[in-house]
């Protein structure tokens, strides 16, 4: 007998097979809601009216520096490894000042925080590291008489240091209050009318002015390169105005691995409490105070100070016993040649673990301590 399909139609089912539909149905719709509140629960940024494939996570993508259209992407994650080696730039001259350029590493002697260090990982001769140079220039009514030679000795300084297109340089000048004449840039026209704008006023804040310019013009100047950064302090040294103090400014040049030479414009023939403190500002921070004798000697300071900046030594090294605390480090610099003399920079702040300053991360995310 052949096999015959047979169809029922549900009004001829029992009673009892309706009830046990109705039962299964509502078990399972039952289901489906506790599953959907759970998985909810658990992806509570999951919409449901999308595609599952648009929950899956998307490939990351590079981000792009300046391209907006990631403005909405989620922040990468940064890492900011400590890194303990220091960077010293230092000077070596002999026993008549003049500029001494062929040493070797074994010709110094080096002590970080009163021990040698525990690894030497560079030893160079820096001639043509791109420069920072801010100009910093006492425009109190103390230096009236003589302000106009400074303008011109300090357009030929600019014009024989600043390379175009590798250098740069600001042009401040301060009275009570410091005012940027020109922001960096290597264009040299820019420069000197930066310099022509510069007006003689009334008191003297000469610290909070370096304070300033180190803090909120060489810490924020960012560069994908190592550079050098130096001041040129043109002032006769008196302070009668500032709220920062000598030491601060000290330590704020230090953090932001700037060299402050010191140019004075007292030309009294004597020795002034302003001199002294050229000197102390220069000497902390690894630069010199000159003395011109005369004002038309300043353009000669000038000049040397350009050949100092191309006839200076960079080492890198491991410190010793190196600790990320936040404490002042000695550095102590001598060559094995007696007749031969060594100028740095008396110190530098270690890094403190968790916290992230402005020269750290300009010579390439390291933490450094240059200059």
């Amino acid at each position: 007998m052949d096999n015959v399909l047979t169809y029922t139609s549900h009004q001829d089912l029992s009673p009892e097979f309706h009830v046990k539909i109705k039962s299964m149905s509502f078990r399972l719709i039952l289901f489906l809601l506790i599953s959907t509140s759970t998985l909810l629960a658990q992806n509570p940024g999951l919409n449901l009216a999308q595609p599952l494939a648009a929950s899956a996570p998307a490939p990351s993508t590079p981000a792009v520096s300046g391209d907006s259209s990631h403005s909405n992407d989620q922040p990468e994650t940064v890492i900011h490894a400590i890194v303990n080696e220091v960077n010293l730039v230092f000077t070596v001259t002999d026993k008549h000042r003049r500029f001494v350029r062929n040493l070797a590493a074994n010709d110094i002697k080096l002590l970080d925080d009163n021990k040698p260090p525990a690894k030497v990982t560079d030893f160079r001769s820096e001639t043509d590291l791109p420069l920072r140079v801010g100009l910093l220039v006492d425009v109190s009514g103390s230096v009236k008489s003589r302000f106009s030679f400074e303008q011109q000795a300090a357009i030929e300084f600019l014009t024989h240091v600043i390379r175009k297109d590798k250098d740069l340089a600001f042009i401040t000048g301060f009275d009570t209050t410091p005012e940027v004449t020109q922001d960096f840039t290597s264009d040299i026209e820019k420069l000197s009318q930066g310099v022509h704008k510069l007006r003689p006023g009334g008191g003297t804040a000469l610290y909070d002015a370096l304070y300033f310019a180190c803090r909120d013009k060489m810490l924020k100047e960012q560069s994908p390169v190592a550079t050098r950064r130096a001041i040129i302090l043109v002032s006769d040294g008196e302070d009668n105005q500032s709220r920062i103090t000598r030491d601060q400014a000290i330590e704020m040049a230090q953090r932001a691995d700037v060299i402050v030479y010191g140019i004075s414009t007292n030309v009294s023939g004597s020795k002034t409490r302003g001199d002294k403190v050229l000197e102390r500002l220069a000497e902390a921070t690894g630069g010199r105070a000159l003395f011109p004798f005369k004002i038309q000697d300043v353009a000669h300071d000038f000049s040397e100070i350009h050949e100092e900046l191309r006839s200076q030594y960079a080492i890198s090294y491991k410190p010793a016993d190196f600790i990320a605390d936040g404490r002042y480090r000695t550095i102590q610099i001598v060559t094995t040649h007696k007749q031969l003399k060594a100028r740095a920079r008396k110190g530098y702040f270690a890094p403190k673990a968790g916290v992230q300053t402005g020269s750290q991360e300009s010579d390439g995310g390291a933490v450094k301590a240059g200059n």
